[in-house]
């Protein structure tokens, strides 16, 4: 029996999302940014750091993605009952929407370290009898609907969240949103820290401000200007009632619109990007602001195939709470038996290829894998820029192709990318064996980061912020094979973790695919097929220098050095 006052004995660090990756079975993510929740999570429950998570209950999740005949993406309801893995609350709290009262109940999700330590998530729900129908679906679907759907569930996330936990009891410490979709929590919190009106001298601040800013952290993971969250002041004004002074309200997020980022950074005394090129992108785009770096990490139990627990497990007792220890990969793994331990996750990927979609794979030819979010920046569609060069290299070196991923429902470059990468491997029929696994999952990303050989990443620079699906790879000794940006440029030793698309410059855009022909022609094949030591000693590589750094851990212990202790 789950009692709630077990974590509301202690202070606690509030810990914001929009998404969350809590299991593969409930479907309240979409992709990178519910995952590194989740992992942060589960690392926060590892070290037992005191923590609360906060976000939707998402009753119709994201969805369930079917591929059609054509190659057409095609949307189902993934819906899920909270009922079967989460306590219903008792507190419920209101929220102004629209001039109404908008009631926000609440369930409780228990998240189990590896280890013995436990973190409450908290999964806010407008589902209730009290509400009207429209209201009622505020929290139904992951990024659906309009600016007004959207800016009522951050409404829900930022205000209700903070409103719900208090109601609960729970003491909190500080408040850290991952991304700018809960920023509105900083306005509650200024309006919680309001001056008594005659208290305030003209010229001066009705609001605490340097109280909020001391208590908020924030971690943004958008590129680009385009990537934030805007939204109208004459929608902000229809929909969201007057928390604070409108004056004071444009002075914080903006003049000519509500820009949740802005308005995070100007709230937040701690403000990271996640990576260190991603910090320095960030700082361009908002000057003037101390824009820190900690690159992202993947959780080391989560992320290891069951085939490499086993491995580590056997030389490295403890790597799942120390994961630097892997950084002796290099000398103490035997190759014998880290290449048995990828046989046997490679295998278990083609298994479930041929139970998914059919394809049969060869273990003893190479595989790339690619997954991501299937949208245009991505660039999926890079490894096929030039077809014909292409054949010639699968012809000289065998290979195969393992692609997997979601594009959002109204991102229709992103459903045009899907179906012509089924094209191409029409195309490629009788030349490269290629499989598209559907419904790309928790479940799905580990048989993939562990089963190929190798993980490629083709974003268009510099609009991947950090990427942690190569990480993932490294933990399953898999070699990357990605554009320098993200995590890449930290991560990549040429020919010791993995290999680089081109350079880091932007400029160099346009001749990635040229040097991803080349690298896999002259480099990574011939030493697949040529030198099983030296392709062994690449795993070892991924594994060492890259595992035993780039993991949630590392990145817990970071925000906990340096955010929530101060």
């Amino acid at each position: 029996m789950i009692h709630l006052d077990q974590f509301t004995r202690t202070q606690r660090i509030a810990y914001f999302s929009m998404e969350i990756a809590l299991q593969n079975e409930i479907p309240t993510y979409s992709g990178g940014l519910g995952i590194l929740a989740g992992d942060t999570m589960r690392s926060a429950a590892d070290l037992e750091i005191p923590m609360v998570a906060v976000s939707l209950v998402s009753h119709a999740g994201y969805f369930e993605q079917e591929i059609d005949a054509d190659g057409r993406q095609v949307e189902h309801p993934s819906a899920w009952k909270p009922s079967q893995w989460a306590t219903q609350l008792e507190a419920k709290v209101a929220v102004p929407i629209e001039g109404r009262l908008v009631w926000v109940a609440g369930w409780l999700y228990v998240l189990k370290g590896h280890m013995n330590g436990e973190i409450p998530v908290i999964l806010l729900d407008t589902d209730i009898d009290e509400n009207q129908p429209a209201d009622r679906e505020i929290t139904h679907y992951l990024y659906g609907g309009d600016d007004v759907y959207r800016l009522k569930q951050e409404i829900v996330l930022g205000i209700g969240g903070i409103r719900i936990l208090q109601a609960l009891g729970f003491t909190l410490r500080q408040y850290h949103m991952n991304e700018g979709h809960s920023a509105l929590l900083a306005l509650e919190l200024l309006r919680r820290y309001a001056y008594p009106q005659g208290d305030v001298r003209p010229g001066e601040s009705a609001y605490d401000v340097p109280r909020v800013r001391e208590q908020c952290d924030f971690t943004t993971h958008t590129p680009v200007e385009a990537g934030q969250d805007r939204f109208s002041y004459d929608l902000v004004g229809r929909i969201l009632a007057e928390i604070i002074d409108p004056a004071t309200l444009k002075q914080l997020a903006g003049e000519d619109n509500l820009n949740m980022t802005r308005l995070a950074m100007n709230l937040s005394e701690y403000v990271n990007g996640v990576a260190k090129r991603h910090a320095e992108v960030s700082r361009k785009l908002f000057p003037g602001y101390h824009v820190r770096a900690v690159t992202n990490g993947v959780h080391p139990f989560t992320w290891a195939s069951p085939p490499f627990r086993e491995l580590f497990n056997t030389h490295f007792p403890g790597w799942c709470h120390e994961s630097e220890i892997l950084v002796r990969a290099e000398c103490c793994i035997p190759d014998a038996e880290i290449w048995q331990a990828h046989a046997q996750a490679k295998q278990g990927l083609i298994d479930k290829v041929r139970n998914l979609t059919g394809v049969a794979l060869k273990a003893e030819l190479p595989i790339l894998g690619f997954a991501r979010r299937m949208t245009a920046y991505k660039r999926a569609d890079l490894l096929f820029t030039d077809i014909e060069r292409l054949k010639s290299i699968a012809e000289k070196h065998p290979f195969q192709i393992v692609l997997a991923g979601k594009a959002h429902p109204k991102d229709e470059a992103g459903h045009q990318l899907i179906e012509q990468l089924h094209h191409h491997m029409r195309e490629l029929l009788d030349i490269i064996p290629m499989a598209y696994i559907p419904n790309y999952d928790m479940d799905i990303a580990l048989s993939m980061v562990s089963g190929v050989d190798v993980w490629l990443n083709t974003p268009l620079k510099p609009m991947e912020a950090s990427g942690t699906s190569g990480m993932k790879a490294a933990f399953n000794g898999v070699p990357n094979l990605s554009v320098l940006d993200g995590w890449w440029i930290e991560g990549c030793i040429e020919g010791g973790t993995g290999w680089a698309i081109g350079d880091s410059a932007e400029v160099a855009n346009g001749a990635d695919a040229a040097s991803l022909y080349d690298k896999l022609e002259k480099v990574v094949f011939p030493l697949y097929y040529g030198d099983r030591g030296g392709w062994i000693a690449v795993m070892k590589g991924a594994i060492s220098k890259n595992a035993s750094y780039f993991n949630s851990h590392r990145m817990m212990r970071r925000y906990a050095a340096e955010a929530y202790v101060r």
